[in-house]
């Protein structure tokens, strides 16, 4: 696969995701067709060790290659993988607290634990570190799996995540980019406005993005910034653009979940927008499959800067060496 090929050679711009523990055949017809990026894992798909490695091996042969199996692991209230056949993990701020000097080496040491139980399943990417940086509004959905409210601290805590979930061979997707601490509302239900100045965004919000601009995906916010734009960032080319040119990321740019209610407009309008913005790739959760059906056709195929730069976000997959997983827990409770 070349950077940049012909159309009918780029991954289908979409990340989707499975109805049940195994993939019927209907999906497996489906996603054959559509050739998503890659897949992402909720409860529903999770039952034994067992069942999940062999869910994301269907996943992986229904696309016919190693695409990209990521997953919401943060711990506290976001966590797919729990007992008692994985680690249960507290609430991330409620471990940097608990760590206060050492948050972050703590935090690199949980995260690369987890990568071990998500490599184990075959699920090579997690929706972490989350960088938004606490506010005064911040909703009571997002507080407790924030880092902190200092935004060196939560910068430097969020590239620690990032580096124990890269040793452990799984690609971190920094999120909610650029910033959704400032949002009062929650915005799986409605969608946010944000007040605050463009330099207010710039010192606070935007830093710790900054400091994790090497990484190698994000996912947008769905939050409207006004000092930037009066549409939401996942829609908006101006928010796209700073994403882009001022905080200085240039991985694989993912919008969140777009049938979160904060996103007015069908699935497929909010699929093409997004694209047109200048996301790279649609995520589509909690879907029938016509609606995922829809939603394929609509995103169509990858752009040839959006595949190189999925392309680059794989190469950064890495085989990861062997590590005493007990002693690292043993470490990580030492820094408790």
């Amino acid at each position: 696969m070349h950077p940049g090929g012909d159309a009918v050679s780029r991954f289908g711009a979409t990340i989707l995701d499975a109805s049940g523990t195994r993939l019927s055949h209907e999906e497996k017809a489906f996603f054959r067709e559509a050739d998503p990026f890659g897949f992402i894992l909720f409860g529903r798909n999770i039952e034994t060790p067992e069942q999940v490695h062999a869910l994301t091996s269907e996943m992986r042969e229904a696309v016919g290659r190693d695409a990209v199996i990521t997953i919401d692991q943060e711990g506290g209230r976001v966590q797919r993988l729990r007992p008692p056949h994985w680690t249960g993990w507290d609430a991330p701020l409620d471990e940097v607290r608990r760590a206060g000097p050492r948050a972050a080496e703590a935090m690199r040491l949980r995260y690369r634990i987890m990568a071990e139980e998500l490599r184990a399943l075959g699920v090579d990417s997690n929706c972490a570190p989350l960088v938004d940086v606490i506010a005064e509004a911040t909703h009571e959905f997002l507080t407790d799996r924030c880092y902190g409210d200092a935004p060196d601290a939560v910068g430097e805590i969020g590239a620690a995540v990032a580096e124990g979930l890269l040793a452990g061979g799984v690609l971190p997707v920094v999120k909610h980019i650029p910033g959704h601490g400032r949002a009062s509302c929650d915005s799986h239900l409605e969608l946010p406005r944000v007040a605050a100045s463009a330099e207010d965004l710039r010192a606070v919000d935007f830093a710790p993005f900054a400091r994790l601009a090497d990484q190698p995906m994000a996912m947008t916010a769905h939050v409207v910034y006004e000092a930037l734009d009066d549409l939401p960032a996942t829609l908006s080319p101006k928010v796209i653009g700073t994403i882009r040119d001022e905080i200085g990321f240039d991985g694989l740019l993912m919008t969140d979940d777009i049938s979160m209610k904060a996103l007015k407009g069908t699935p497929e309008e909010i699929s093409r927008a997004s694209l047109k913005a200048g996301c790279d790739v649609v995520l589509l959760c909690n879907a029938d499959l016509a609606t995922r059906a829809v939603v394929a056709e609509a995103s169509g195929r990858m752009s040839s800067a959006a595949q190189a730069r999925a392309e680059a976000a794989m190469a950064r997959r890495q085989v990861a060496c062997e590590v005493d997983i007990r002693a690292l827990k043993a470490k990580l409770a030492e820094l408790q």
